[in-house]
């Protein structure tokens, strides 16, 4: 199963193809509305003022509530653009976002307008074939969940089980401490008052994969994989798996995992840091990753940029509707490229 994100910021509308989905798929469209609300703008101080239904449309795929097995493709219509809020600075390179190398890239033919097809606002899609994605796993017994672990350096409870994870995506900001989603929320509110922004960590599991999936060498590696989708979601500028870069603060007698026999003949570790891969290959624990996310570049402050019409030096001084911070609305997308990733690790 693939996906082709179409569509820019301030155009008509986004969508997805999906080509490879199982035919007789009953879609959940409760589940897809929950799951595309939790991304959604508009809702709450810490994301943008920018307001969509996000409710998409089926154009092809589905029959009689149930997927044919031809490409599923799906449009979210934009209703809530402003586009001349772009329109005095569309030569001024934004700082932080991909403004010039797409310039560079596309001979200057790309929308400008809210970053174009290089906006946040093409996760909606994104959301959307997760969410197919999870229920192409569900059956199979694999579940995906994730929650903030870090803002502005101010850190959540590490995840302990599926549970924790699925109680956290039903807040509305989804952490496993209130008290610690309570600082984070300031740290964003204060950065807004400051018209500056803050970025995070998310940290995600995905529970149920068995052992035996994937391989050492490029194309097949578990972790790889993951990070292909893992990084075509804007923003993310790292990924972790396990213990990640805590592994250069430890001794290999702490970082192995023990391996034990369970009752019901099963092998397992004692510990995790493996992040659940091992030589490419899952391992049968869960696997465990955590993504970090940069600030929202759009910011209120003035930044030295250039002018390319001009080709001389110059100063940005932005209008428009911004995330102060992405991470909360990007827990769900994150989950959604996990979700995709564990279909294409399995075969579907």
């Amino acid at each position: 199963m693939t996906y082709t994100i179409f569509g820019e910021s301030h155009g008509p509308a986004i969508g997805v193809t999906l080509t490879g989905v199982p035919a007789g798929l009953a879609l959940d469209w409760a589940e897809i509305d929950r799951e595309l609300a939790r991304r959604a703008p508009g809702k709450n101080a810490w994301s943008t003022a920018r307001k969509e239904a996000d409710r998409p449309e089926i154009l092809s795929g589905v029959f009689e509530g149930r997927t044919t097995g031809a490409p599923l493709c799906a449009v979210i219509a934009n209703t809530d653009t402003r586009s001349q809020d772009y329109s005095r600075t569309k030569d001024l390179a934004r700082p932080g976002h991909a403004d010039y190398p797409a310039h560079v890239r596309y001979a200057g033919c790309n929308d400008y307008r809210g970053g174009g097809h290089f906006s946040g606002r093409l996760t909606a899609p994104l959301v959307f074939a997760g969410v197919v994605a999870k229920q192409i796993l569900i059956p199979q017994g694999v579940r995906v969940g994730a929650h903030i672990s870090s803002i502005y350096g101010i850190s959540d409870e590490p995840l302990e089980d599926w549970d924790s994870l699925h109680t956290a995506a039903n807040k509305d900001f989804p952490v496993l401490s209130d008290e610690k989603g309570a600082e984070m929320r300031a740290a964003i509110a204060q950065a807004k008052e400051e018209q500056d922004s803050v970025g995070g960590s998310i940290e995600c599991a995905v529970f149920g994969l068995p052992a035996g999936l994937g391989g050492p060498d490029f194309g097949e590696n578990a972790e790889g994989i993951f990070s292909q989708y893992l990084f075509a979601v804007p923003a993310v500028k790292a990924l972790a798996f396990g213990a990640g870069t805590a592994f250069s603060l430890m001794r290999g007698s702490e970082a192995n995992d023990p391996l034990y026999m369970d009752d019901d003949g099963t092998v397992k570790a004692e510990q995790n840091c493996a992040g659940g891969v091992n030589g490419g290959i899952t391992n049968g624990m869960p696997l465990v990753f955590e993504v970090t996310l940069r600030p929202t570049p759009s910011i209120a402050r003035p930044q030295f940029t250039v002018d390319l019409a001009k080709r001389e030096n110059a100063v940005l001084e932005l209008q428009g509707r911004h995330d102060p911070c992405v991470v909360p609305r990007a827990v769900p997308v994150i989950e959604a490229a996990a979700a995709l990733a564990a279909c294409e690790l399995m075969g579907f």
